[in-house]
């Protein structure tokens, strides 16, 4: 059963961000303590104080930046130290600098490529050395549909989503025999808050793409992210999981 999950312990990165909070209210919800990270601790002490009002879980708050190995040591470290153990790692941290090419500048590569990929590198590295000592472990990764397909002005952003789908392949053959499963979910277009702003031809542009006419939700990231850290999906691993509505 899917609750089965209820006291296991999930890390997640950029956990106040729209799919990254909807995860952890998924997760909350049935009964998985949590240990929230982000930059903005008074954004995270704001989300934890929502869902300890609803539900019955343990939470963490870190401040972290993802691209510092420094930050990440001293967060697991304080899991470590209130929980004891990390059960799952959902790599959900991601900033976007879009320009084409001609324009980009090489700070604005940095930044993304530090931030989406070696984040997603850093999460892994640490946090796998804990879940190979307890021979169980669920790692996520966000990623994009772009990484496969392409999009232009998002050199940077793609390359960063195509290289975390590169790390969950790599790592599924690494890990797979430690009782470790690895999978990316790579998301379309997902309302956001970002999105709601969009004007109406430039929305409508994006919907043509889609077969099922509409945007994704927040919730389905995280219905999926929720099914593939359950022992129902025990024998998925390594896998990209396009959640595009039919692109």
């Amino acid at each position: 059963m899917l609750n089965s999950l209820e006291n296991k312990v999930a890390v997640i990165t950029g956990a106040y961000g729209d799919i990254g909070f909807s995860i952890c209210e998924k997760f909350a919800k049935n009964g998985i303590n949590l240990a929230i990270l982000g930059r903005d601790l008074e954004k995270l002490e704001l989300k934890k104080k929502y869902l300890n009002d609803k539900y019955n879980v343990e939470i963490l708050t870190c401040n972290l930046d993802v691209s510092n190995p420094n930050s990440y040591k001293i967060c697991i470290e304080e899991i470590i130290l209130k929980f004891e153990k990390i059960d799952i790692l959902v790599n959900n941290a991601g900033v976007t600098k879009d320009n084409i090419i001609m324009r980009m500048s090489n700070e604005d590569w940095n930044n993304v490529i530090e931030t989406n990929l070696k984040g997603t590198f850093l999460g892994c590295k640490y946090v796998s050395k804990i879940m190979v000592k307890q021979k169980y472990g669920k790692i996520i990764n966000i990623s994009s549909i772009v990484g496969q397909i392409g999009n232009k002005g998002q050199t940077n952003y793609v390359a960063s989503k195509a290289g975390i789908d590169g790390i969950t392949k790599s790592l599924a053959k690494e890990l797979g025999t430690r009782g470790i499963n690895i999978n990316s979910i790579a998301p379309g277009y997902i309302e956001t808050n970002m999105t709601k702003l969009l004007n109406d031809n430039i929305k409508k542009e994006l919907l043509d793409k889609i077969s099922l006419n509409r945007f994704g939700q927040p919730i389905e990231v995280a219905n999926l992210a929720y099914f593939l850290v359950s022992e129902e999906a025990s024998y998925i691993n390594g896998q990209i999981i396009n959640l595009d509505g039919g692109m």
